[in-house]
């Protein structure tokens, strides 16, 4: 990396930190969030374009903002800061297109109880995040005998109506992205990654059964082509079938339509004060110490609260019982990261209805962070203005003190300290 305002390599004798110019921190500080974020709408872009939709002005600010990263011809914060911003808005228009691919596509998703354990017979986990592929294998799957299960961020597909009508979509299986390789062991039947979130296989283990297909790839997996599944499917009936093993229901599908169908109860319980507080607790997960914050969080949400989550995060939580408040899910599962386009949704119409401002809603996101999806989503959050947002469990890495310091002061973006702590700043407003 060459700095061109110090003229000398970024990490060289000059250099106070190695790939970023100490002379010019916080310029590159936003730049590498710019390009996270935009790591995060590719991958949005990209699914809606498997779909057919497309948005030539989600096109353009790629361009744009990929040049703006390689030229270094602007040192200026402010305007490298709206860049970051508008990264954000961009992102909030993917998301919403994405969304109505999947809603045109498939229907509009439905509250539905997954079972969590296996059915007797042969078997194939799908794990990523693209639906249509799920959709292809579940067609080419009928009537063979195989179960297809979901592995965490496919898990929200079971609430659409297109895909749920497939008998052969058993349940869903094991949890977040990072317990991988001790949950694909143990799945005797066959694997496929649809999209990232796929790790390298330990040697000597389940290699010979995994299988990618599109931008994915692991070195050494079977890669299918077109959508043909016809390899997976034979393979999955020649390998040991699965226990009959009935596991724990858990529920997904709240879709914002869903969601906004109980509308008038949601806000009657509010304005009785039977519903005290929302929380957004969902993001990415990791394999870091620490995040077992988010299950303390969950655990201590007092009990007329209601949690909305998303993302993988979910899986530090999601199969606890946190019961109802007279007939409403005091957890609510909007579906997938991308799905927070839903939850912001939700959100505006919950403001409007109280005729007051986002921010002034008994409303408090609390995101957990890894990974270019998050990011993006976060911008989205902060184009918005949405304010108070705690994120954890550490900082990322590429934002820098003084970067940091301005989205605190602008935006009052704080990071998570103890669950007990930040419930007790949270509830005395």
């Amino acid at each position: 990396m060459f700095c061109y305002q110090c003229e000398q390599t970024a990490g060289g004798a000059g250099c106070t930190k190695v790939g970023v110019c100490g002379k010019n921190e916080d310029i590159q500080s936003l730049q590498d969030t710019l390009l996270y974020g935009l790591k995060g709408i590719a991958a949005y872009a990209y699914h809606a374009r498997e779909l057919g939709a497309h948005d030539e002005e989600v096109d353009a600010f790629m361009h744009e903002a990929l040049f703006k990263t390689v030229t270094n011809v602007s040192f200026d914060l402010n305007q490298h800061l709206e860049l970051v911003l508008k990264c954000g808005a961009i992102n909030l228009k993917t998301m919403e297109m994405l969304d109505k691919a999947h809603t045109q596509r498939f229907g509009n998703p439905v509250p539905t109880q997954v079972d969590t354990g296996t059915k007797a017979g042969p078997g194939i986990l799908v794990t990523g995040h693209d639906l249509l592929d799920l959709y292809e294998l579940l067609k080419q799957g009928e009537g063979s005998g195989v179960n297809i299960y979901t592995h965490s961020e496919m898990l929200p597909a079971h609430g659409y109506p297109e895909l749920k009508k497939f008998k052969h979509l058993a349940g869903n299986y094991g949890g977040a992205w990072q317990e991988q390789k001790k949950e694909f062991n143990a799945f005797s039947g066959v694997l496929l990654a649809t999209t990232n979130c796929v790790l390298i296989p330990p040697e000597n283990s389940y290699l010979d059964r995994l299988f990618t297909i599109g931008i994915t790839g692991v070195p050494g997996a079977t890669h299918l082509k077109n959508r043909d599944f016809k390899p997976l499917i034979e393979k999955a009936k020649s390998l040991p079938s699965l226990p009959e093993s009935p596991g724990k229901k858990i529920w997904t599908g709240f879709h914002h339509t869903a969601i906004l169908g109980l509308a008038d109860k949601i806000v009657s319980l509010v304005k009785s004060g039977k519903i005290k507080h929302f929380f957004l607790i969902g993001g990415c997960d990791g394999a870091k110490p620490g995040r077992n914050y988010y299950t303390e969080f969950a655990e201590k949400v007092p009990k007329d609260c209601v949690i909305l989550t998303l993302a993988c995060g979910k899986y530090r939580f999601n199969k606890l019982d946190f019961g109802d408040i007279e007939g409403i899910p005091r957890l609510i599962d909007v579906g997938q990261c991308n799905n927070a386009y839903s939850a912001i949704q939700v959100a505006v119409a919950l403001a409007k209805v109280f005729n007051c401002g986002v921010n002034d809603l008994p409303l408090t996101l609390v995101l957990s962070w890894f990974e270019q999806k998050a990011v993006a989503i976060l911008l989205t959050l902060l184009y918005l203005n949405i304010k108070g947002i705690y994120i954890g469990p550490t900082p990322p890495a590429f934002v820098s003190r003084k970067v940091f310091d301005i989205l605190q002061d602008k935006f009052d973006l704080r990071l998570i300290t103890t669950p007990d702590e930040d419930l007790k700043r949270i509830l005395k407003k």
